[in-house]
Parts: C-alpha cells; structure tokens; sequence
C-alpha cells in the first residue's frame, strides 16, 4: 500500500503511544506496590508452645505438589482455576474456623445461640489477628487443631480418591513416586496442606496497614470474619458512573470526527480466485488452518468429556476413564489446546497475508514456513506429553522443565514455553521479511502496513511476559504476571493484531477507503488499549494485591465494554458486504464468522465480563460458573470465532473453487453460535447465579462444596448441557473441520506468475 493512498498518521501514532506510556505505566507502578505489600512468607509456623508446624520450605513443597500434580485445573486457589474441585484456600479456612470452634467447645452444635455468638467472636479475633513477626507465624490453640484437621482431610482424600468428584485415587502421589506408602502420603498431604493452610490465613489474617485482610477479605466468610469491604461497593459505583461518563465522551468523538472506516464509492465484489495469485508460503500456510481446526476438535471433545465429569465423576458411560484420562488433565489440554489451535490459525494467516501486501515472495519463504510448522508440531506434542507424565508422577524432577508449571493457561513446561517463544520469532521474521517492499514503500511510518507489522510482533514480545513466573515465585506475583499472559496477550495483543487484520484486509478487498480505515484503527486501538491494559486489574481483587487495585480494575475493567460495543456497529458494515455481494462474494462463510465475532464479544466479552466485573458482584461469584461463561462466551466466543474466520479467509483462496463447501460451513457456523449461547444459558449462567446466592448466603466454601453440585436442580442443569455441547461439536466443529479437510485434499496449484524465482523458493536466506 503506498504513501498516497494512506493518510499520514501523525497525531494518531502519538496518542497510540501516550496511551500505551500511560496503561503500563500504571501497571509497573501498581505492580511494584503489589510486590512490596504482598503477605510474608513464614520461615516457620508455631503453635502456643513454639513446637513447628510447617515451614516456608514446606509451604514451596505444597506450591509445587499443588502445581506438577495439576490441581489447579481441577480446583482452585484464591479463587482461580477450575470449578470441579473446591477452592483450596476457601475449604482450608472453613476447616479452620469449624475446628476452631469444636476446640473452644466439643459441644458446639447443641450450645444456646448466646454461647455460639461468644465462640464465634472469639475464633473471629483469633483468625483475623496478624501474628506474623520476624519470619516467624504464631498460631493459637485452635488454629493448631485446625491445621492437624486440615491434614488428616487431606491426606483421607486424596489417598482414598473422592469418585463422585472424579477425583482417583493417588492424584497427589502417584504410584512412580511413591504412592500406597501411608509415610510418604502422609508427607505430601501435610506439604499440601502447609501451602492452602498459608492462603487460607492470608485471606483472613488483617494487613499491618489496613484494616481488611491481604486479600481484601475475600473468600466470603462470615465464620472467620471475611465479609465485603466499604471500597469494593463503592468502586463498584464508581465503575459504572465512569462508563456512563466515558461511553458518551467516546461515542460524541467517534461522531464528530466521522472516526469510522468509510465505504469506498465503487466497491467490487467480483473475485475470479480461479485465477487469483497463489504463492508457495501461501500453499504450504494451508496445513496451519486444517490443523488449528484438527486440534479444535480434540478440544472440544476434552469438553465434553469434562462437562461429563461434573454431571457425572465415577464414570464416563459406564467406563472409568479418571484412572486413565482424570479431569485435571482434561482440562490441562483443554486449555492448552485452545491456545495452540487459535494461535496456529492466527499465525497462519500472518503467513497467507504478507504476500498480500507485496504482491510478491521472497524467495526462502515456503521452507521458513514449513520449519516453522515443524516446530509447532514439537512443542504441541511435546507439552502435552509433559504435562500428562508430571501430572502422573512419571518425570521426577524434571516437572518444571518438561512437564508443566502448574498454573492456569500457563501448563506448559518451561523448555516449550522458550521453544514456544522461539517458534513465534521464527512467524515474525517470516512475516517482517515478507512485508519489507511494503514497508519501504510506505513512507509513513504509523502506516497500515507498520500497523501490521507492530501488531505481529506485539504476540511474541508480550508472550514473553509468562518467564517472569519462576518455579518459586509468590503465589501473589505469578498471578500478576500470568494476567498479563491471559489478559494483555490474548484478549489484548491478539486482539490488536485482529482489529489491524481485519481493517487492512477490508482495504485490500476495496471495500473501505484507506484512510479512513487508517483513523477508525487507530481510534479503535486507543479506547481497546487505553480500557484493556489497566483494566487487566479486575483479575488481582483478592489475590493478595493492595486495595488501590480495586479502584484501577473496577473503573478500567468497565470501560472495557466501550469498544467492545463499538465493534459491534462494525459488524454492521460486514454483514452490509455479505448482502450486498450476494452469490458473487466468495468470503461469505468468513464475513459471517466475523458478524459472530463482533456479537461475542459484546455478550460474550462485554455483557457476561461486566456482569462479573463490578468487584461487589465478583466478591460473591469470584470462582463460579459466571466465570465459566464468560470464559467460553470471550475465548471461545471472540477469538475462536475469529480464528475460524480467519482461517477460512486465507484457505477460501488457496482451496480450488470447485471444491468449497460453503454450505458445511453456514452448518457449522449456526452449530457453533446455537451450542456456544446453549452452554451458557442452559447450564454456566443459571449454576453461576445459584453459585453466587450459595456464597452470599453461606459462604464461598458452600458455593463450591460437594453437597452444592449434588443438588437435584444442579444435577439436572449439568445433564441438560449435554444438548448444546452435542449441537457444538456435531453440528459446529464436525462440518468445518470436514470442509477444511476436504479442501486442503484440493488446492490450486501455485500461481508461477505471483513469485520471484520459484526455482529457489527452497533455499534458506540469511537473516
């Protein structure tokens, strides 16, 4: 795209700074607080009479067991991870307290309410107490029989397997590393135990400068004195009047200053692909997009296999698959493969779109694309692999390295992380040099073309954010640094790359003019960076952060809704390009795929996340199933949904026209959206609200207990999701993946024409 065409970007390029200096500004400083407030860890906890508990070694041994035996992807810690199991740090206080006041008096239960009141008082004074000096913890009496009683549950559990949770026997030691020895069973449960006991006193022990606990009271829990604190109800307030204010603001710019991609005055929507260019990188990009939909597949049927799990934990069918294939597992790939399918297809179309851009190839490019493919195969491969031996018990010490670190949506183990890295270097150098005629011949600067290239080399540069969590990191640091992996990498560096995506790709397809596509982007950047980066805060409410996230996640996280909003009236315009190509537009499929796009995430993104945001609302639901939904309605629902549309684009120009299946993937397209919104309204969304009135009632320990899930109403919500996960993956995934499968069997061969110099096209270049 040459300089005439664009309209210098100036003031824009300066603002997408100012907006960028500012939004990580905040989050060094804030987290430089984080980290200086953070709750201590005791080089050793004591009892009444200075006999030691449980040591800081201790406490490290049980992060790790929790971690390399995945429980985190089956249950929770300070509220995140999966919702299967209990949250560990909410069960550990609840066993606290209740041991606590059966030591003040075995005959609690049948004590006149006066006498329960005193008692209470009391465990309340003892709990949220700080005894922690000098490296040293102190614990009372009762807190003593509380975490003997915390043990003993533990080590019962986890030896004799709970199979109505599909929990199996030996999931904390299994038998390659010991597991039947009572000794060492023992040993781990009190590791285990060492590591929950320490949350759960954090969560409720009182900060030294304030008068709430380090996790800002959070679990709920009336018995240990953990109720909302004043500043979550009134940033709460103070959100939504900050939305209001901003969405009118924003809206009144975007109208006065037409700051929206303008329609060209004589669109085309006649493309002869027959005879369209087809570069070699193109042709062999191809296999990204089948496999990224292959590997959707597996995904989804980890899906529903987990889903099984809740409705039903001692079997699958009748088969006892939890000996073989246990849920943390399922869920470990689950994730995992969500991320490497989405990436891969997003990674695929950087590829298809450099030579988009030039109009030609350098030469080198197909074996670049093919080593990189390579590549991704060895670390998909690989982690997995891992993952299932640490989680197993069958790679010792290697856990970390090989096998998985243990944290959510970041299970990989730390040798595929720095191949994964590398791998996604090796994309952008492939992307950069096939840009480099374009962007010479773009003299400015903050171009589309630079646009382009800086959104591509945002994904492996913020990617690099997951090695500041080390083996031994606080639990509180490596939650904020694995959020800027979750939040600032997926939901904000890839969705960056999409908005520039999309914008050059309608530029391209002559269906909007350049320069007002140039302003709409930046725009669109602004308000989506300017909301998103410090509003990546809403995940640190209650893991051990100070109080001022609270205001910076409320405020920022509801602004969010902004330009998810926004892109919904752009969804407009593409869904105006479906109707008025009619038969002749052959990017129909995608362009539909980009309309569900833009619809989730407004819902699925902004609804459901705003639903959940406000931290008065999150402090009762934090952990439940209203998480879930929004969980699935924004991966799944945006970038799933725009993955697909991507791949489609690009295999829409590489399939031969005679052998796209257009109708298979409308079939698929109305199987997705219909599955998706059925999971979330039949089963995530009315168990979330039940969750949430359970914690408010009860106590976040109730919401997520055994005896919550075995509830009629909830059984009979968990077997109903079966019709929308059936529609999901039979009438969704099943057809795309069968016309990917089927076109990738019938591409057009290379158009000689669109190349320089096939004939060396497989010689590497020197960098």
């Amino acid at each position: 795209m040459s300089a005439a065409q664009t309209q210098k970007s100036g003031l824009w390029k300066h603002g997408l700074l100012l907006t960028l200096l500012f939004g990580f500004t905040v989050m060094v400083v804030g987290g430089i607080m984080m980290y200086r407030s953070r709750a201590p860890i005791p080089e050793r906890v004591t009892g009444p009479g200075g006999a030691v508990l449980f040591t800081s070694g201790d406490i490290q041994e049980g992060q790790d067991l929790f971690r390399k035996r995945g429980l985190m992807d089956y249950g929770t810690v300070l509220g995140h991870g999966a919702y299967l199991g209990p949250d560990y740090t909410a069960e550990a206080l609840h066993l606290m307290t209740e041991s606590m006041r059966h030591t003040k008096d075995p005959g609690y239960e049948t004590l006149p309410v006066g006498a329960k009141a005193a008692i209470d008082a009391e465990v309340v004074q003892e709990i949220k107490e700080n005894r922690y000096a000098n490296g040293e913890l102190k614990f009372t009496s009762g807190q003593v029989a509380g975490w003997f009683a915390i043990v003993n549950y533990y080590q019962r559990i986890f030896t004799n397997g709970q199979e109505e949770r599909a929990l199996p026997k030996g999931a904390l030691l299994p038998a390659a590393e010991g597991g039947g020895d009572p000794a060492r069973e023992l040993t781990a449960a009190r590791q285990l135990a060492a590591f929950v006991t320490w949350t759960a006193w954090l969560s409720a022990a009182k900060r030294p400068e304030a008068d709430h606990s380090y996790t800002n009271n959070w679990p709920y829990d009336k018995a240990a004195g953990n109720t909302a604190t004043a500043g979550s109800m009134m940033w709460s307030a103070a959100s939504v009047a900050g939305l209001l204010l901003f969405l009118a603001m924003i809206l009144y710019f975007q109208h006065r200053y037409s700051l929206t991609a303008q329609d060209a005055p004589n669109p085309s929507y006649r493309f002869e692909l027959a005879k369209a260019p087809l570069t070699p990188s193109q042709r062999a990009a191809a296999k990204y997009f089948v496999i990224a939909l292959v590997l959707f597949l597996v995904q989804t049927l980890l899906g529903g296999k987990m889903a099984h799990d809740y409705a039903d934990g001692s079997s699958f069918y009748g088969i006892n698959l939890s000996q073989y294939l246990p849920f943390n597992i399922a869920r470990t790939w689950h994730l995992q493969l969500a991320i490497f399918w989405i990436a891969t297809a997003w990674l695929g179309m950087g590829i298809f779109i450099a030579p988009l851009v030039t109009g030609k190839e350098p030469k080198g490019q197909r074996t670049l694309v093919n080593v990189l493919f390579g590549a991704l195969v060895v670390v998909v491969v690989g982690s997995l692999a891992g993952e299932y031996m640490s989680i197993k018990g069958m790679i010792g010490k290697l856990w970390w390295w090989l096998g998985t670190q243990g944290w959510e949506y970041l299970e990989l183990g730390r040798l595929w992380m720095i191949l994964l890295i590398a791998g996604m270097a090796i994309w952008l150098f492939i992307v950069a040099r096939g840009l480099r005629g374009a962007l010479k011949a773009e003299t400015d600067r903050g171009g589309l073309t630079h646009l382009l290239l800086y959104s591509a080399a945002a994904i492996p540069v913020f990617y690099c954010f997951g090695l500041m969590v080390n083996r031994g990191s606080h639990i509180t640091m490596a939650d904020y640094w694995r959020w800027w992996l979750i939040h600032l990498w997926v939901e904000g560096m890839f969705e960056v790359f999409a908005v520039v995506v999309i914008g050059f790709l309608m530029v391209r397809l002559g269906l909007v003019t350049a320069h007002s596509t140039l302003r709409a982007t930046y725009f669109q950047l602004i308000i989506l960076l300017g909301s998103g980066i410090i509003g990546t805060g809403h995940h640190y409410y209650w893991i051990g952060a100070p109080e001022a996230w609270i205001a910076l996640g409320a405020i920022f996280s509801a602004l969010e809704v902004i330009p998810l909003s926004l892109l919904m009236v752009e969804a407009y315009g593409q869904y105006k390009v479906i109707r008025a190509g009619g038969q002749e537009f052959p990017y129909a499929a995608s362009f539909w795929f980009l309309v569900a796009t833009a619809f989730w995430n407004l819902f699925g993104a902004g609804v459901l996340g705003f639903l959940i945001n406000l931290p008065f609302v999150n402090y009762f639901q934090h952990g439940s199933f209203l998480t879930a939904a929004h969980g699935h309605g924004a991966l799944m629902g945006v970038y799933g949904m725009l993955a697909i549309a991507l791949a489609l684009f690009s295999l829409r120009n590489v399939v031969d026209p005679k052998f796209w299946k257009e109708r298979w993937l409308m079939i698929g397209f109305w199987g997705l959206n219909i599955g998706l919104m059925g999971m979330i309204v039949v089963t995530l969304v009315p168990i979330g609200v039940m969750q949430a009135l359970e914690s408010f009632r009860n106590g976040f320990w109730s919401a997520r207990s055994l005896e919550f899930y075995q509830q009629p109403a909830v059984k009979t919500l968990l077997w109903l999701r079966v019709v929308p996960d059936s529609t999901f993956i039979l009438a969704g995934v099943l057809p795309i993946v069968a016309a990917a499968v089927y076109g990738f069997a019938h591409m057009r061969p290379v158009q000689a024409a669109a190349v320089e110099e096939e004939a060396e096209a497989r010689e590497l270049v020197e960098a």
